[in-house]
């Protein structure tokens, strides 16, 4: 099974380019989960949210135009939950899907923003996941967390490491908190497969990034350990345009 991850930066924008239609013509994916949508189910046409042969589930936030997340799938889930804590749904950051083999939580993450203004915030979604995947592999599930982390976890997963110790997404809270989710029973996929590989999969739209390739690794597919034999590859799609950030991708023996 291949599923993978896209922060779109907004669904009808990479929609109305040809992006959405051009990627699933390529891969053909079993399950692809979306973060940033920026619009709400009602503001979506018909056509996005009934694509013929998926299944789709959404998450969206409160206020128009901003975050969201939603999940294409072949398979039906069984059931489909919310994180349950308003400060979040609210927001629109946490979808949570459950099938026979496995929960997959797609989650679009909070940036901490300049100065860390929202790093408490961040920090309070990341331990609701936490204690969430904690939960889920108590009782012998397995667990797919994909997304926008928005966090750079080491200095191998961003261009400029040094000049961006006090910016978002590369602060020292961010990064220990992804150090204890990895060290609590979580794969980061894509490291553990390749530990010298660089790559990224976000770019800024300023001073050509794209580019330049001065990106940013923040988008992932973390695993339990338990699932860790299940893992046949994962991927960084730098060839698929049409937002910030590129498509992310794991492949499973499920």
């Amino acid at each position: 099974m291949k599923i993978y991850s896209w922060n779109v930066n907004g669904i009808r924008a990479v929609a109305n380019k040809g992006e959405l239609d051009n990627f699933f013509d390529k891969f053909d994916p079993e399950i692809l989960c979306i973060q940033e949508t920026k619009a709400q189910a009602e503001q979506i046409a018909d056509t996005l949210l009934q694509r013929e042969g998926y299944h789709s589930y959404i998450m969206d936030a409160q206020k128009k135009g901003y975050s969201g997340v939603l999940v294409y799938t072949k398979a039906e889930a069984l059931s489909v939950r919310n994180c349950g804590v308003d400060d979040f749904d609210n927001e629109g950051r946490y979808i949570e899907l459950e099938f026979p083999d496995f929960t997959l939580i797609n989650c679009y993450f909070p940036n901490s923003q300049d100065k860390g203004k929202r790093i408490d915030y961040k920090i309070a979604f990341n331990e609701m996941l936490r204690t969430r995947t904690d939960e889920l592999t108590a009782l012998g599930v397995n667990v797919v967390v994909t997304g926008d982390y928005n966090v750079a976890h080491n200095e191998i997963d961003l261009k400029n490491p040094k000049t961006n110790t006090k910016n978002a997404g590369f602060l020292p809270e961010e990064r220990e908190w992804m150090s204890k989710f990895l060290a609590g029973g979580m794969v980061d996929t894509f490291r553990y497969l390749y530990p010298e590989e660089v790559k990224y999969s976000w770019w800024s739209y300023r001073f050509q990034a794209r580019e330049k390739n001065t990106g940013w690794r923040i988008d992932y597919f973390c695993i339990n350990e338990l699932l860790k034999p299940q893992l046949v590859d994962a991927q960084i799609h730098n060839d698929v345009f049409g937002s910030d950030h590129c498509p992310v991708s794991v492949e499973l023996k499920i």
